[in-house]
């Protein structure tokens, strides 16, 4: 399985019950054989241009896993599904991967160099 970013704006009347939408998202992943390993609400935002006379859209990003033959099928559903404005699905990036656990590592190692000297000082 690949790795990907899935990125959806949803229609701004929405927010108030976005649950549907999202469930309908999950719901395509996971029938396609795909599993979400990250889902981020990234809020209401303005557009840098109006999609269909609307002004403001709800992002939010997953990273996902799929097999090679998902992310066609759910383009070609993204594409028609009402509550979406926009989608953007993209292979991720493996060097972003990489640079997220070099610095998780350095966070924790600084981390501990500030426990050390805590420690010491007492």
């Amino acid at each position: 399985m690949k790795q990907y970013e899935l990125t959806v704006l949803f229609h701004p009347d929405l927010e108030m019950n976005l649950e549907p939408a999202l469930a309908k998202v999950k719901k395509l992943i996971e029938e396609n054989g795909g599993k979400i390993t990250k889902e981020t609400d990234e809020g209401k935002k303005r557009l840098a241009y109006q999609i269909g006379a609307q002004e403001f859209a709800m992002y939010y990003s997953y990273e996902l896993d799929l097999p090679p033959e998902a992310p066609n099928k759910i383009s070609g559903v993204m594409n028609i599904t009402d509550e979406v404005l926009r989608y953007l699905l993209v292979v991720a990036d493996p060097r972003r991967a990489k640079m997220e656990a070099k610095r998780k590592k350095e966070a924790e190692a600084q981390e501990e160099a500030t426990e050390d000297n805590n420690n010491e000082e007492e």
